[in-house]
């Protein structure tokens, strides 16, 4: 949705979608608008609790089954099992991506792991795609007048233009730039924490023989999981980069992360974006 400075800071029922990659600020941001005016929409929160919550019930269950103690009470419906997804605490959703290599160090086969990639894609188009529905719902039932849609790291990796072009259609889309210096911090946390993420199939198709050779492994199965993760987070980072630029290029506009410091409140935010807008 593309508009004038002025459209939108007079626009009463405001509608955004951030952009960018994980740690950027985007949750810190949505956090330092009002929540009595404005909703706050979960890209990862709706694909946990709506779109992936069974395949993650299952995998904890499938996990729980390997101990005979539990095992048998589940058998028995003794006990249920059951994700505790929050806003917050995603994890559940993380645990369920899990990381490529030796199963021994808890790696998931080229198979399984490309299996719950494809789930995710799917889910993650689907929660996007709803946005539209929601913006409907929390207008008509809980009285909020702005909508914010707090999208995944991953949607530039959608590789899905419909989805796109319907988060622009009902919201106007701000990409969170990072900076050099925050690009290294992200990198340098990943590789020291390594995290389940999405990959595009041809980009694992792409860096994973690369890694293996690098390493000196033959099979899937001798893969070190978060060594792999490590070393292609860089690698993964500076590709969606351009992603991100491209949406933001053609459907939207850019805030710098070193802009974003100074927002200390809602009207903070809505001259920023003017900003930004006045700028394109």
């Amino acid at each position: 949705m593309k508009m004038s400075a002025d459209q939108f800071r007079n626009w009463e029922t405001k509608r955004i979608t951030l952009l960018g990659m994980s740690g950027v600020g985007k949750t810190t941001l949505a956090n330092k608008l009002p929540r009595q005016t404005w909703f706050h929409y979960s890209g990862d929160y709706r694909i946990g609790t709506r779109y992936l919550d069974e395949p993650i019930s299952d995998n904890m269950k499938l996990q729980a089954m390997e101990v005979p103690f539990l095992r048998e009470l589940l058998q028995t419906d003794s006990i249920y099992i059951r994700s505790n997804i929050t806003i917050d605490n995603l994890a559940p959703v993380s645990s369920f991506l899990g990381k490529i290599g030796d199963p021994r160090l808890g790696g998931l086969s080229v198979e399984e792991f490309k299996r719950r990639q494809d789930l995710h894609r799917h889910a993650e188009i689907n929660a996007m795609r709803d946005v539209p529905e929601f913006i409907r719902k929390v207008e008509s039932i809980y009285g909020y007048r702005h909508f914010l849609n707090d999208a995944g790291g991953s949607v530039c990796e959608l590789d899905d233009p419909e989805t796109i072009k319907i988060l622009a259609e009902h919201t106007l889309i701000l990409y969170l730039r990072t900076s050099p210096e925050l690009d290294q911090i992200l990198i340098d946390r990943a590789r020291a924490h390594p995290k389940p993420l999405y990959y595009r199939e041809a980009f694992l198709d792409e860096h994973l023989p690369l890694f293996m050779k690098e390493e000196g492994v033959s099979a899937i199965s001798e893969v070190n999981p978060d060594r792999f993760a490590s070393w292609v987070f860089p690698k993964l980072f500076r590709s969606r980069l351009p992603r991100y630029e491209a949406i933001a290029s053609e459907f939207g506009y850019t805030l710098d992360f070193a802009d974003l410091q100074g927002v200390q409140s809602e009207s903070d935010f809505t001259e920023l974006v003017c900003r930004a807008i006045g700028a394109n």
